[in-house]
């Protein structure tokens, strides 16, 4: 397999929409990563965010890996950690590698950013998730807690 990685920027957004192809086919959801895109001018504003990372392997011009992280600027010192957010590999090209050059790819751009440290979580059951990441780093568990947002108090 000719497999190459490349993190996208301004102007590719058929990559950006086959990457959101590939993350609702991978986790069964494709109304959350295909029923209310973002617009143009949001995905180029996006893309252009030194602190969002979007990854995409390819085979030839087809999406085959992506992986999106985020920089996240510390506070008590002056460094940056950094998350991925979400990573999936599409079903035809696992256990090839292709997540691992991803996570790589992903590690060099925070090593030359001056990262401390990547951090993924993995959902308890994702075993082949979890047996990547658990090759790749130490593991610590956590709980995780979604904290809605109450839309009334936002500025209108």
């Amino acid at each position: 397999m000719a497999m190459r990685t490349t993190r996208l920027a301004p102007g590719d957004h058929a990559l950006y929409a086959g990457m959101l192809d590939l993350f609702g086919e991978a986790f069964a959801e494709r109304d959350t990563y295909g029923a209310r895109r973002p617009g143009p001018a949001y995905v180029e504003r996006l893309l252009g965010n030194r602190a969002f990372v979007a990854l995409v392997a390819l085979d030839g011009d087809r999406v085959i890996g992506a992986l999106a992280g985020y920089e996240l600027a510390k506070f008590e010192q002056e460094r940056s950690e950094f998350y991925i957010y979400d990573l999936a590999v599409a079903e035809t090209h696992r256990r090839r590698g292709v997540a691992t050059d991803l996570i790589a790819a992903f590690r060099d751009i925070a090593a030359q950013a001056g990262g401390w440290v990547v951090f993924v979580q993995a959902d308890h059951g994702d075993d082949p998730a979890i047996a990547l990441y658990s090759k790749l780093g130490t593991r610590e568990d956590v709980l995780h807690f979604d904290i809605a947002v109450d839309r009334r108090s936002a500025p209108r």
